[in-house]
């Protein structure tokens, strides 16, 4: 198999990454030459702004909080850049509620709280998986199977939860929208759950379910949705690529010897990353078949990251041309490009 990535300076962290799914976030921003990252410690969120010369990097760390309380023990599950048209926003969700900032993480914009029950009970509360739909939702997933749909506008704070989608009954894992940029795909959004059940949306004034795919008993632990077609990563190491819309199943890959814990997608170019519990980051080219116009998936690469548990691993880029990944308990975001 070619050479096709090789390994490039390490970024250090301030803290180390936490074993949750998909545990990196990254947000390029070209007019500046600058790429953001962050990966979640605990309560704190290590974001790290690099110049793509290699030669400038600022550190920040946002604590959880809870409404204006300064800093709150909580521990986050999940941040994430949402990209709208008109502004990004970088989400945070933990086990009290739901931050947005602006995208350097300086001003807080809006805090959300979980409605969390009276009396402590047997389920945890929190919130995770985070998507930015079409031009000014922002939908964020929550341990009881809703999922909030936020109306962002296009600048202040004014964002309102404009619609809650009650479909999944087990603690949403990850969610996705469209990355191809195609305006003809119908579906916008997929939710996951731990049970592995698919949820494919339609965004709108009102959200619309267009399918409900049933899990395995297995988590999906991270899902993309890429010209119409779900890409689904599951515990049991399996990557499924189903039509959004009629839930047929293209394809099924043996991809991991455990856990897969992020799948990341160069909308571009096609290329697919999964990264798991098992060490290894493996690279995947989707195509669309002229004749069948399925989705097929064939194997370009893999890299070992060495007794590492990889948590987080995304594209740096539209193209695929780098990739990074962090690993528990590793206070570095490892990257790589193409050779």
């Amino acid at each position: 198999m070619a050479k096709m990535y090789h390994k490039e300076k390490s970024i250090q962290i301030k803290s180390s990454a936490s074993a949750l799914y998909n545990n990196l976030s990254v947000l390029r921003i070209a007019p500046r030459c600058l790429t953001y990252f962050t990966v979640v410690h605990a309560n704190v969120v290590n974001m790290v702004s690099a110049s793509w010369d290699g030669l400038n990097y600022s550190h920040r760390q946002l604590q959880s909080k809870e409404g204006n309380v300064a800093t709150s023990s909580s521990l986050i599950m999940q941040a994430a850049w949402c990209v709208l048209p008109s502004r990004d926003l970088l989400v945070l969700t933990s086990q009290k509620g739901i931050q947005m900032y602006e995208s350097d993480g300086s001003i807080m914009v809006y805090w959300h709280a979980l409605d969390t029950p009276e009396t402590p009970t047997a389920q945890a509360v929190f919130a995770r998986g985070i998507a930015a739909v079409r031009d000014k939702y922002i939908c964020v997933g929550v341990s009881s199977g809703s999922v909030l749909v936020f109306d962002v506008p296009s600048k202040g704070s004014n964002i309102t939860l404009s619609e809650v989608l009650e479909e999944h009954t087990e603690p949403i894992t990850d969610m996705a929208s469209e990355c191809s940029g195609s305006m003809e795909c119908i579906a916008d959004l997929v939710s996951a759950d731990d049970s592995g059940t698919l949820c494919v949306w339609k965004s709108g004034g009102d959200f619309q379910l267009l399918n409900k795919i049933p899990g395995f008993d297995t988590s999906c632990s991270s899902v993309k949705l890429w010209k119409g077609t779900v890409i689904a990563g599951y515990g049991t190491g399996q990557i499924r690529l189903y039509e959004g819309v009629t839930g047929i199943l293209h394809a099924e890959v043996n991809a991991h010897a455990r856990w897969i814990y992020s799948l990341d997608i160069a909308p571009f170019t096609g290329l697919l990353l999964s990264a798991a519990e098992d060490s290894l980051v493996r690279v995947w080219h989707l195509t669309i078949s002229p004749e069948t116009n399925n989705v097929e998936i064939e194997h370009l690469y893999n890299e070992c990251v060495t007794d590492s548990q990889i948590c987080g691993a995304k594209f740096c880029d539209g193209d695929g041309y780098a990739f990074a990944v962090t690993g528990y308990d590793l206070s570095e975001i490892i990257r790589y490009t193409q050779a």
